[in-house]
């Protein structure tokens, strides 16, 4: 069947096939588990812009894009609750998925359906935390760009690729920038021994009107949206202003796991974390030296590994950025495709061999963070209902969720304000009440002009209690609220009088004092 055949039985293939994974893994950890964390600061974001209120300018946010994309079939559906959030991931998930199995399925002219069924795997498994699948999605998605790109390096294709990048920056800033280094790469390989290729400078400045135009939506909302200007600029300073894109882990190399301490499963958990971590910079290294050293002697590069060799490295700084298993998932899809893309056109044994120790691999990592797994594991979950679905969570969840609609039946029973900070912008959207304060996620240190607009916000909100999560994050007592937040916390201090709680030694609780 002719390559030039949009849905050819590749794409069909590969399209239920993505479909079927994702739908296989959405029956059975679909109603696993509640993240009040990073899962609750995406949710209650789609819940305010079905409302009407705009991401970065009303509530502290990712990009606008995933909130949009969110609340647009939220909307369609009719519905806000965390079911609906995690359709509409899932939806995005197919898709990125979809794009990933199609470019390994295009690897050589004639795939099997069981290599391609071992690729799905390998990349859903990787596939978690949930919140963060939209990150993954665009990875895969520009590693397809990328290869469109490379496959046929006209004008118009440098057009649309920007085009590309800049709709998926509209979802995240962090993937223009790692798109922007991808495509330099990329433009920079085809320029080597140019032929009838279209001279470098012309192709940049197609590919950049291209960025233009798919990042319009956004250019559009700082000039035209009252406030958004002032908090998209404010937010691109902080960024420089922290110095970094996340609070950094240390990097867990294979060397430093405690054999002594933990068991040989956790062990070898361990040692193929920290392999994985130094396999995304090995892969980006050797494989842009090789697609190079390839072209320079006039021989043929798939176009798929020249397209991952190039978003190698700038997702391997997602990973590093902050180093734990779910960062790393962020970064490792550059790798993965461009591994499978490689075996999928290797002799049997070399396919098949490498193939399987890589899938293994990722499931003895990463099937541990997935809900289903963990509370198939426990066998502790327990039923508790959100938005109106039923769900099953750990015990420790279920009781945070208990406190949470307790604390707002007895101080604040009539949709009154509260306060849940700095951990927990999930209570909000469980309990659909409007943040008091812009900043829903408060980890970082903030200047005190900032920390005496929120005090300003708290006092025209009036909230009718406080919770703050006394907790070091990372173990750094600098992080304590109290720490980085010192003026915020002290007019709870003055303005609260703390409950007596009995649940967890880090939840302090506090009600309005009469009168104020």
């Amino acid at each position: 069947m002719p390559r030039s055949t949009v849905f050819d039985r590749d794409f069909l293939q590969t399209m239920a096939l993505a479909i079927f994974v994702v739908t296989a893994l959405f029956t059975w950890q679909g109603r696993t588990g509640f993240n009040l964390w990073d899962e609750g600061f995406l949710w209650y974001g789609a819940q305010r812009v079905v409302l009407g209120e705009v991401p970065v300018r009303d509530f502290m946010s990712y990009d606008p894009g995933r909130y949009y994309w969110s609340a647009t079939l939220m909307s369609l559906w009719g519905n806000n609750g965390i079911m609906t959030l995690r359709g509409a991931v899932a939806i995005f998930q197919a898709m990125g998925l979809f794009v990933g199995l199609l470019l390994i399925a295009r690897a050589t002219k004639k795939q099997s359906f069981l290599y391609l069924l071992l690729s799905a795997v390998t990349l859903a498994v990787w596939m978690f935390p949930r919140h963060k699948l939209f990150d993954i999605s665009l990875s895969i998605f520009l590693i397809g760009v990328l290869t469109f790109l490379v496959q046929n390096p006209s004008i118009r294709r440098h057009f649309l690729t920007g085009l590309c990048v800049g709709i998926v920056a509209t979802f995240g800033r962090n993937h223009g920038v790692y798109a922007l280094a991808g495509s330099l790469a990329v433009m920079c390989w085809l320029s080597i021994k140019r032929t009838e290729v279209p001279e470098l400078f012309k192709c940049f400045t197609y590919w950049a009107l291209g960025v233009a135009t798919g990042y319009a939506p956004i250019l559009i909302m700082v000039l035209l949206v009252p406030g958004f200007a002032v908090g998209f600029w404010d937010s691109i300073r902080f960024m420089f202003e922290m110095k970094a894109t996340n609070i950094p882990l240390p990097i867990p190399w294979p060397w430093r796991v405690n054999f002594n301490s933990m068991s040989p499963g956790d062990a070898a958990r361990g040692v193929l974390i920290g392999l994985f971590f130094i396999a995304t910079v090995v892969f980006g290294v050797l494989s842009i030296a090789w697609a190079v050293w390839q072209k320079m002697h006039a021989k043929q590069v798939s176009p798929t590994l020249v397209a991952a060799a190039s978003l190698a490295l700038p997702y391997a700084h997602y990973a590093y950025s902050r180093a734990d298993v779910g960062h790393l998932a962020l970064g490792i899809f550059p790798l993965l495709v461009g591994c499978l893309v490689l075996l999928a056109a290797q002799h049997a044994k070399i396919k098949w061999s490498l193939s399987l120790i890589l899938c293994a691999a990722s499931l003895w990592v990463s099937l541990i963070a997935h809900p289903g797994w963990q509370c198939h594991i426990s066998k502790q979950c327990v039923d508790v209902e959100i938005s109106s679905n039923m769900l099953q969570v750990d015990p420790g969840t279920a009781n945070d969720i208990g406190l949470l609609r307790k604390l707002a039946q007895q101080y604040a029973p009539d949709d009154q304000a509260f306060i849940a900070t700095p951990f927990w912008p999930g209570a909000y959207a469980l309990l659909e009440r409007k943040s008091p304060m812009w900043e829903i996620y408060a980890l970082l240190p903030v200047s005190q002009s900032f920390e005496r607009a929120e005090i300003d916000r708290l006092r025209k909100a009036k909230p009718a209690f406080a919770f703050v999560y006394d907790l070091p994050l990372d173990g750094r007592e600098e992080l304590r609220f109290r720490n980085t937040h010192p003026l915020t916390h002290q007019y709870i201090l003055d303005n609260f009088e703390p409950l007596q709680n009995l649940s967890h030694q880090a939840y302090q609780i506090y009600k309005a004092k009469v009168g104020d």
